[in-house]
């Protein structure tokens, strides 16, 4: 298992495990980043990453993309 931010733009992963506390994993969760669910970094953009999951396309801070375990 590996932070989502560490892994190449354009690789499909399935997310293992959200770290953090109880309120930033449910805000995750309320994006679309739930266990078992696949996510796609699209691009990065000074400290962003634009994230595809559930056929949406989201941008996080590099901090809270290192909470997502792929």
């Amino acid at each position: 298992m590996m932070p989502l931010s560490m892994t190449a733009i354009g690789d499909v992963n399935i997310i293992r495990k959200i770290t953090g506390r109880d309120e930033v994993r449910q805000h995750l969760a309320e994006l679309g980043f739930v266990v078992g669910e696949e996510v796609r970094i699209v691009s990065e953009l000074g400290g962003n990453m634009i994230l595809s999951v559930k056929d949406s396309r989201i941008a996080l801070d590099k901090s809270m993309a290192m909470r997502i375990m792929v």
